[in-house]
């Protein structure tokens, strides 16, 4: 079977073009973003290792198995995370809420105190340091295997944030900061969605009836660790910018408003803590 050959019998198959280029490309060893080189050697030969690194890779994809974790890494903000099955890939969504929190952090000193609560691959927390490295950086989550991924991607880009175990901002009881970042969960425990996620971490997915559980309980814990003037920026659903911004509103937050994605879909809110209170 050549290049050509597997890569026809992939699409055939139902695999995405570009999908089915990766894979080929990880069996045979070479960069899954090197598509040039798959254009220019459709005509050699898989052996039969290549054969059957091929046929393992495409079960896991029939399988739901995200592409980033068959790979092995995504791109996110400029940086190259390592991804597995501790943690959910890191999402281009995710980056409108990096992009509002260095908007933020314009107007603070440059070593603010940022926390980045359930941090996952450690993408938020290191795109924010990347950027700005003065930053008094903490990356909580309450699993440790997502933490111990962090700590991979921190080392491998040389970015040292402080890590902390725990749910939420009990990770970091009695602290203050200048602004809280968090993509928590926010599915519905009934989204018929779930089965497309099914390979990654539920507990970072799911959160209650409305999917707002988790968001609920950090909006109340933010009003006790936010400094004076402090932001809390939060990712959610395409459909709760409502929801969220009205969270925020009744706890006592400031300039409410929210980002949109490349879509145009609101899908971070976040707000001012009171200078006074």
């Amino acid at each position: 079977m050549t290049i050509a050959e597997a890569l026809r019998a992939l699409v055939v198959d139902g695999v995405p073009r570009l999908e089915a280029q990766q894979l080929l490309l990880l069996a045979l060893g070479r960069d899954p973003h090197a598509r040039a080189w798959l254009a220019a050697h459709d005509e050699l030969t898989l052996d039969d290792t290549a054969r059957a690194h091929l046929a393992a890779l495409a079960r896991r994809h029939r399988e739901g198995e995200p592409m980033a974790y068959l790979r092995g890494e995504q791109s996110f903000h400029g940086l190259t995370l390592r991804a597995d099955a501790r943690a959910l890939v890191p999402r281009p969504d995710t980056e409108t809420l990096v992009d509002w929190a260095l908007e933020v952090l314009t107007d603070l000193p440059p070593d603010a105190r940022v926390i980045d609560l359930g941090t996952g691959s450690g993408a938020i927390a290191l795109a924010l340091l990347s950027v700005a490295p003065d930053l008094r950086m903490t990356a909580t989550d309450a699993s440790d295997t997502a933490l111990a991924l962090a700590r991979e991607n921190a080392e491998r880009l040389g970015l040292r944030p402080r890590f902390a175990a725990g749910p939420w901002l009990a990770a970091a009881p009695g602290e203050r900061f200048d602004l809280i970042v968090s993509n928590p969960p926010y599915i519905a425990a009934a989204d018929p969605h779930l089965t497309a996620l099914r390979q990654e971490p539920l507990s970072a997915l799911v959160s209650g009836a409305d999917g707002l559980d988790d968001i609920r309980v950090i909006v109340d814990q933010a009003t006790r660790a936010l400094a004076p003037g402090g932001w809390l920026l939060l990712e959610h659903g395409h459909d709760q910018a409502n929801a969220v911004q009205a969270l925020l509103s009744a706890a006592g937050f400031e300039a409410v408003s929210g980002r949109t994605d490349l879509a145009g879909i609101v899908r971070c809110s976040g707000a001012r803590w009171p200078s006074a209170r």
